[in-house]
C-alpha cells in the first residue's frame, strides 16, 4: 500500500527527504481493531513536532485526523461493520493516517457525519475531541452552563480553537472571546461563532479593557502559552482555571497559588495511550459531533484543501502549519 513517512527526524520541511512517498505491507487488524481505507486527511502540529523531534529506526507514518471505509474488522468488534464511513484521530504510538490503509481501535471511532464530504469531515476528529475534552472534561463546564462567566480562548484560529469557539458558543452560555492577530483570522474566529476578538499581539489586558472587561473565569491557551502566562495569571480571575494544549518550555505553578488558580492539561491521546476505562468516550463524543454536524449546529473547520494524499503536498501543509499562518484545517483527499 502507498503512504507517507519520514526516516530521518529534524530535517527542515523544505528538504525533498524531510517526508517522503514508500510502499508498505497491508496491515491485518487486532481483535479491537477497524482496518480503514483512507479517503481524507488532515495535519495538525502534533505531525509537525513529531516529524522535527522524535527519532526512528525506520520508516515512521504520521498523520492523525483521518476518514475512509471500514475495510475488515478485528474478532471482538462490535461497534462497526465493512462497508461503514468513519472518521477518527487514532493514537500517537500505532501507524498514522497517510496511508492507504490504517488500524485504528473502534473506541477511538465516530460514524462520518453524512451531511459532509470526506474532506470536510476530515478536518474535525483530533480538534473535536480536543476541544471537547478540554471544555467539558478538564475545565468541567456543564453543557448549558456558564452563565455569567467568560472564556478567552487564546489562538482561537487553529484547528482546535475554530472547534472549541463554536462548542463553547453554541453548547454552553459563556462569554466567549477569542484571540487573532490578522483580519482574515479574526473574521475567522468571529465566523466561528466568537462574540468578541481580540489582538494577541498586544497585551491582552488592553484588548479585554476596550470590551469593558476586567478579568475573566476561564482561559483556553492552545499556543505560545509560554508567552502569555504572565498575563493570563494577571487575567483570571480567583479561582479561575488556565486549560492548555502546547508545550511550554517552563511554567512558574507557583504563580497561580495567591488566586487559587488551576491548571488543567489536554491531551486527547491519553485515553487511547492508556486505554483507559473510559477511552470509548472518544467514540461516543465523535458521534455526537456528528449529530450535531448533521443538525446544522455544528460547522466543519476545514481552512485549505491542499489535493491528494502525497510526499509532496503533505511536506506544503507541514510548512504552512510551522509559519504559524494556517487558519482552520489543512485537509488533504486521495490517492
Amino acid at each position: 500500500m502507498r503512504a507517507i513517512a519520514y526516516t530521518h527526524a529534524g530535517l527542515p520541511i523544505d528538504d525533498a527527504q524531510a517526508l517522503i512517498d514508500i510502499e508498505l505491507e497491508l496491515p491485518q487488524p487486532g481483535p479491537r481493531d477497524l482496518r480503514v481505507a483512507v479517503r481524507a486527511v488532515a495535519v495538525n502540529p502534533v505531525d509537525t513536532k513529531v516529524r522535527r523531534n522524535m527519532a526512528t529506526e525506520g520508516p515512521r507514518v504520521l498523520g492523525w485526523d483521518a476518514v475512509g471505509i471500514v475495510d475488515a474488522v478485528g474478532s471482538e468488534v462490535s461497534l462497526f461493520r465493512p462497508g461503514d464511513a468513519v472518521y477518527y484521530a487514532g493514537v500517537i504510538d500505532r501507524p498514522g493516517s497517510n496511508a492507504e490503509y490504517q488500524l485504528v481501535d473502534e473506541r477511538s471511532v465516530g460514524r462520518k457525519p453524512a451531511r459532509l464530504d470526506d474532506a470536510a469531515a476530515a478536518a474535525l476528529p483530533l480538534t473535536a475531541i480536543t476541544a471537547w475534552e478540554l471544555l467539558f472534561d478538564r475545565l468541567r463546564i456543564a453543557e448549558g452552563g456558564g452563565e455569567g462567566q467568560t472564556l478567552l480562548v487564546i489562538g482561537a484560529a487553529g484547528g482546535v480553537g475554530s472547534i472549541l469557539v463554536q462548542l463553547a458558543r453554541t453548547l454552553t452560555r459563556l462569554t466567549v472571546i477569542g484571540t487573532a492577530s490578522r483580519p482574515e483570522t479574526q473574521d475567522w474566529v468571529y465566523a466561528m461563532g466568537a462574540h468578541h476578538v481580540i489582538d494577541h499581539r498586544l497585551p491582552l489586558a488592553e484588548g479585554l479593557a476596550r470590551l469593558g472587561i476586567s478579568e475573566v473565569q476561564h482561559v483556553a491557551s492552545l499556543t505560545h502559552t509560554d508567552q502569555h502566562y504572565t498575563q493570563i495569571v494577571e487575567l483570571l480571575a480567583p479561582q479561575g482555571q488556565l486549560g492548555l494544549i502546547d508545550d511550554p518550555g517552563q511554567l512558574d505553578v507557583m504563580a497561580l497559588k495567591r488566586k487559587a488558580l488551576s491548571l488543567h492539561w489536554e491531551s486527547m491521546f491519553t485515553r487511547p495511550l492508556y486505554r483507559t476505562a473510559d477511552m470509548q468516550r472518544q467514540h461516543d463524543l465523535l458521534n455526537r459531533v456528528a449529530e450535531l454536524i448533521d443538525s446544522g449546529v455544528l460547522q466543519t473547520t476545514l481552512g485549505e484543501h491542499f489535493g491528494r494524499i502525497d510526499a509532496a503536498n503533505l511536506r506544503r501543509a507541514h510548512a504552512l502549519l510551522e509559519s504559524h499562518r494556517a487558519k482552520g484545517k489543512i485537509v488533504l483527499e486521495g490517492w
